[in-house]
């Protein structure tokens, strides 16, 4: 899909062809193609088809909002789900000392188009100033924009712009938001009230962990940062501690006990912290220590935003617990705690680990089914499933770990979540 092909689809016959290919959702794809080659030229036939298979894939992350919105198949990999841009923008807020306000759901304004360097949109009084240094699609400026923030972005690519253009369109923003093609490098912080950046982690080859080869590279969004009065800086969850700015708060995020990200909030103060969504929790680090003790009658598995925090301490003293191993993120008690940030096991049984006793222990409860989880071992999952020959019709979980440096087996039950 090429920037013509898709500004075609914000046309009128455009929309007729998108619409027929969402009808045509889940048919053969050259049935789908011939079908609409009946009416429609090749380039607006694969565009609308492809846009149409985008906005499927997208309900994961957008809900409804999907079947509005307008991406790129890049710009959907990374673009941030919308119940963890929201908690983002609320969370920028609140930092900023402004109130959030209720969605806006006016008609839809024009957009602005620009190709100049950009400059701060000025959106009423009160209103955070917010420059978006590398938007893509548009998922944290919609986020933004909805919150009540005045939106400035930029993106190097002509066709992503346009995305996040009629993306600030459809959802009625255009009057909070300016798109334009610039380099994040090329923008002035210090001319807005809050920095948001959220940089591209993919190269020719794929996705990348490297935050050297991020876009813009690491020493560009250290510099926009150190300018910045606020700022909100999204990278991968497994961002190396070394790269953490002095003095930022580092915030890990999990969906439904899947961590999604990483945020870096400079200008308001530093530590790290962990939430969990949708339920809104949140824990910040507090210094605590965990001490390694005697297994007891429960286990608890820390929610993956806490163990990213390093924030296990801070767990085990909310369920009274201690580690299984001072090196092992799994922490036992000799009670259940119900908390959202840990999910709980009962113990029947542990021992050193040894294929011949756990076959012979599964067998003995009549184990058809096992969920295996591990920590801190080398076993290969899925061989030693296969190993186990499971037969029968009870289900027990089994945690793969180390209990004082040994390797053990611990076999348990999982309590109902909180």
């Amino acid at each position: 899909m090429d920037l013509d092909a898709f500004t075609e689809l914000l046309t009128p016959r455009g929309g007729r062809a998108l619409a027929e290919a969402e009808e045509l959702a889940g048919a053969d794809p050259v049935a789908a193609a011939t079908a609409l080659r009946r009416t429609y030229d090749a380039a607006l036939t694969s565009a609308a088809l492809t846009q149409a298979g985008l906005r499927q894939r997208a309900r994961a992350k957008f809900g409804s909002d999907a079947g509005r919105m307008f991406f790129t198949p890049h710009g959907l990999e990374q673009s941030t789900r919308t119940e963890v841009a929201d908690h983002r923008a609320r969370r920028l807020l609140t930092l900023h000392g402004t109130a959030a306000p209720q969605h806006d759901t006016s008609a839809p304004q024009p957009a602005q188009h620009s190709t100049a360097a950009p400059q701060p949109a000025q959106h009423g009084t009160g209103a955070p100033r917010v420059v978006d240094a590398c938007c893509g699609v548009g998922g944290d400026l919609l986020a933004l924009a909805r919150a009540g923030c005045a939106v400035t972005a930029v993106d190097t690519d002509p066709l992503t712009v346009a995305v996040a253009r009629a993306n600030a369109e459809a959802f009625g923003l255009s009057a909070r938001v300016t798109v334009s093609v610039a380099d994040a490098a090329d923008v002035s912080p210090e001319d807005y009230d809050v920095l948001f950046a959220d940089p591209a982690r993919r190269t020719g080859r794929g996705r990348t962990f490297d935050p050297m080869a991020y876009s813009p590279p690491w020493p560009v969004v250290l510099d926009l940062l150190s300018r910045a009065r606020l700022a909100c800086l999204k990278v991968a969850p497994g961002l190396p501690y070394e790269f953490i700015p002095e003095g930022a708060e580092a915030e890990w995020v999990s969906f439904k006990g899947e961590v999604k990200e990483a945020t870096l909030w400079t200008g308001a103060g530093g530590g790290r912290r962990a939430t969990l969504l949708p339920g809104g929790h949140t824990l910040a680090a507090a210094g605590v220590r965990a001490e390694a003790g005697a297994p007891g009658g429960y286990v608890y598995e820390p929610d993956g935003a806490a163990v990213r925090a390093h924030l296990v301490g801070e767990v085990a003293e909310l369920v009274g617990g201690r580690l299984l191993d001072p090196m092992i993120a799994y922490i036992t008690s000799d009670a259940l705690v119900r908390t959202p940030w840990a999910a709980a096991y009962e113990v029947e049984d542990i021992m050193p680990f040894s294929l011949k006793k756990l076959r012979a222990a599964l067998r003995e409860r009549q184990i058809g089914n096992v969920t295996i989880k591990k920590r801190g071992s080398a076993v290969d999952i899925e061989r030693l499933r296969t190993d186990l020959r499971l037969k029968g019709d009870n289900s027990l979980v089994i945690m793969l770990t180390r209990i004082a440096d040994k390797p053990s087996v611990i076999l348990c039950k999982a309590s109902p979540p909180a």
